[in-house]
């Protein structure tokens, strides 16, 4: 059934759980300097996630887990810079909210004063859910994170697919459940069952946003230099690539080096 899109001038977390009881799905990227969140913002996405993947393919770690908050909000303050439509999500790194509510509520405050940002994203459920009230008491707006939390790779061990089995997929439903209740707005689910991610999905009203989650949830979100190809090392099933600028912009930059080299560049109509 085709569904009518509303124009949004500015996406609000309202504007999200309107979009899921009209039908419509969330586009959701992530972006993490004024550049690219003002291409991003200007072709339409819907809410720009500043994530800590920004530890993976900004700073060149194998993990979420080395970036700090400072980071973070630098991160964060240039994006925010480049937006007039989109709706900005910042991930609370790790170690920032895990060891206390006061904690999180202060790195929380943090990042809304110093980047300008509009909400919130911390990953867990109950575990975390004192963290969550405090920082929603202070009308912080959170968004969840469940299924695969990079942030506790080393506790999972893999990034396989999670909640396969009966006890885990209860949980999460249950943790789902719990992050609405709370009063999250949205909630990210990761690398789960296409099946699990549509019924997690249909028991809750707030957004339910995939990566590796199959079709059935409300919105999609990838990272952006996975999406645009200029990652060529990272391939997994859910990831479909839309340009392929590795290979475009490795071309561009060895034509450059060679025009240099046989003096070609610059030539007579790009000089004073």
């Amino acid at each position: 059934m085709s569904v009518s899109k509303k124009d949004y001038k500015r996406i609000t977390t309202k504007s999200l759980i309107e979009m899921k009881a009209n039908g419509e799905k969330i586009s959701m990227l992530t972006a993490y300097d004024y550049t690219m969140a003002k291409i991003v913002d200007t072709a339409g996405v819907d809410v720009i996630l500043v994530g800590d993947s920004a530890s993976n393919v900004m700073a060149g770690h194998e993990t979420t887990l080395p970036i700090t908050l400072d980071q973070m909000i630098y991160h964060a303050s240039g994006v925010v810079r480049a937006i007039s439509r989109a709706l900005v999500v910042v991930d609370l790194p790790f170690g920032s909210y895990q060891s206390d509510s006061k904690a999180a509520l202060r790195s929380a405050i943090r990042i809304m004063k110093e980047s300008g940002g509009h909400a919130v994203k911390l990953e867990g459920g109950s575990e975390i859910k004192d963290s969550i009230k405090k920082i929603l008491n202070a009308g912080i707006p959170v968004m969840g994170h469940l299924g695969l939390t990079p942030q506790s790779i080393y506790k999972f061990g893999t990034y396989t697919v999670r909640a396969q089995e009966d006890q885990e997929a209860e949980k999460l439903i249950e943790d789902a459940i719990l992050l609405e209740s709370l009063g999250c707005f949205a909630l990210v689910v990761e690398k789960i069952p296409a099946d699990l991610a549509e019924k997690v999905a249909q028991s809750i009203s707030i957004p339910v946003i995939g990566i590796g989650a199959g079709g059935g949830v409300d919105g999609q979100v990838l990272v952006i230099h996975d999406m645009l190809g200029m990652n060529n090392e990272f391939s997994p099933r859910f990831l479909r690539r839309y340009m392929n600028l590795f290979e475009g912009m490795t071309k561009a930059i060895g034509q450059y080096v060679a025009d240099i080299k046989s003096r070609d560049f610059p030539n007579e109509k790009e000089q004073y």
